[in-house]
C-alpha cells in the first residue's frame, strides 16, 4: 500500500476584494522548496483539481499550491462580474498579494484553460521570480471554436442536473461563476483579446500542453503560444484528448511535467 507522506494545509489569505482559499501540498522531504502554483479554469476551484495536486507534489517532490480565485469555491463571493481586463488584474493585483502573504519569492506556475493564460501573464509580469510555466489547454486569442464551446455549455448548464454540478463546488456562488465565464468570453469587448503582448516578456522555460480534440480551442493556440515565447519552449499535442488533459490523460501529463521541471 502506498503511504501518503504529504502534509496538506488549508488557509485563507486576505486580498483586495475579500479573502481567497489556499491549499498547499507539502512533501516530507522536498527536493526543491520552490512551489508549483496552480491556477484553475473559468469554472474551477481547488477541489476540482481532485487528486492531481497531490500526485504532482509526490512526483516532483516540491510544494504544490492551489487557490480559489475571488468568487469561486471557498473564497469570498463577488457581486460585480469581472472586467474585460480580469486576466491582467489577477496577475498584477491578486497574485503578488498571495505571494507576499505566503512568503513566496520564487515559483513555478501551472494553469488550466484561462488559468494557463493567467500563468503566462504572471510569468511575463514577474519574469525574474518565475522559474517555469506550464499551460494546459490555454487560449491564445478568441477563436470561433471557443465561443461555440461556451454557447454549447450555456445550453447544458441551463439543465438543473448540470448546474447542480457547479453548485457542488461553488455553492451559492455557482450562478455568478457561470455568468462570469460566459459574460467575459462572449462579450464584444473581449473579442480582440490576445496573449501576444505577454509572450516576449517571459523569461522562464514554458511547457505548452493541448489536446487535439479540445472543444474550446484548436491546436492553433499552443502553436501560437510556442511561437511567441522567446526562450526555451516545449509544445505537446496530446492525441484523442479534449479540454481536460490532466483528467483525461493524467499519467502522461504528470510525466511530461516532471520531465520538464527536472530538466
Amino acid at each position: 500500500m502506498a503511504v501518503n507522506h504529504n502534509l496538506i494545509e488549508d488557509r485563507f489569505v486576505d486580498v483586495p476584494g475579500g479573502r481567497i482559499f489556499v491549499r498547499q501540498w507539502q512533501p516530507a522531504e522536498p527536493r526543491s522548496a520552490v512551489p508549483l502554483v496552480l491556477l484553475h479554469d473559468s469554472l474551477g476551484s481547488v477541489g476540482q483539481w481532485r487528486g492531481f495536486p497531490l500526485h504532482l507534489s509526490q512526483q516532483l517532490q516540491r510544494p504544490v499550491i492551489a487557490y480559489d480565485r475571488l468568487g469561486f469555491g471557498q473564497s469570498s463571493a463577488r457581486s460585480a462580474l469581472p472586467s474585460a481586463n480580469f486576466i491582467v488584474e489577477e496577475a498584477e493585483v491578486i497574485f503578488p498579494v498571495l505571494c507576499q502573504a505566503m512568503d513566496i519569492t520564487r515559483f513555478c506556475l501551472l494553469g488550466h484553460s484561462v488559468g494557463g493564460v493567467m500563468a503566462l501573464t504572471i510569468a511575463a509580469t514577474q519574469a525574474e521570480a518565475c522559474e517555469a510555466t506550464i499551460t494546459l489547454a490555454a487560449q491564445a486569442f478568441v477563436e470561433e471554436r471557443t465561443l461555440e464551446g461556451i454557447r454549447a455549455a450555456q445550453l447544458e448548464f441551463a439543465q438543473a442536473a448540470a448546474f447542480n454540478k457547479l453548485v457542488k463546488w461553488h455553492g451559492e456562488k455557482a450562478r455568478w461563476v457561470l455568468d462570469a465565464w460566459t459574460g467575459a468570453w462572449l462579450s464584444p469587448a473581449f473579442r480582440s483579446w490576445r496573449i501576444d503582448p505577454c509572450l516576449p516578456q517571459i523569461n522562464s522555460a514554458v511547457l505548452v500542453i493541448h489536446g487535439d480534440n479540445d472543444e474550446y480551442g484548436s491546436v492553433a493556440f499552443p502553436r501560437h503560444i510556442a511561437a511567441g515565447v522567446n526562450g526555451r519552449v516545449e509544445q505537446v499535442i496530446l492525441q484523442q484528448c479534449g479540454h481536460l488533459p490532466h483528467a483525461e490523460q493524467p499519467e502522461m501529463v504528470l510525466d511530461l511535467i516532471a520531465d520538464f521541471i527536472q530538466s
